[in-house]
């Protein structure tokens, strides 16, 4: 069974740093494919990140780094913003054909 844990959510002030962690434990092939979505307050879930791969929001403050011996993924987030705010979840294997491993999400609360 797989299981994808994130963590390192908080709150936060505006300008401000944090730094989320995803593990996944459970899988049986290796590498895979780890991104980040968040949603936002009232909003639809939306694409953040993947390994070099940003959406344009986020680019030149989030950066990803990873540790595939262990398949944790680590998601830093700069220069953080009101508008970074939302829960952010971590999604492992995700194909066109396949929905992946989802998990409980981390919230990420940045203040003005």
């Amino acid at each position: 069974q797989v299981q994808v844990m994130e963590s390192g959510g908080g709150n936060v002030q505006a300008g401000g740093s944090l730094r989320l962690s995803c593990a996944a434990n459970g899988l049986v092939s290796r590498p895979v494919v780890m991104a980040w979505y968040r949603q936002p307050p009232a909003k639809q879930r939306e694409f953040v990140a993947t390994w070099q791969n940003y959406t344009e929001s986020v680019k030149g403050r989030f950066i990803i780094t990873r540790n595939d011996a262990k398949n944790t993924q680590y998601l830093m987030m700069n220069n953080l913003t009101p508008e970074d705010t939302g829960v952010y979840y971590c999604n492992v294997g995700k194909t066109e054909s396949f929905e992946g491993y989802w998990g409980q999400g981390t919230l990420v609360n940045v203040s003005s």
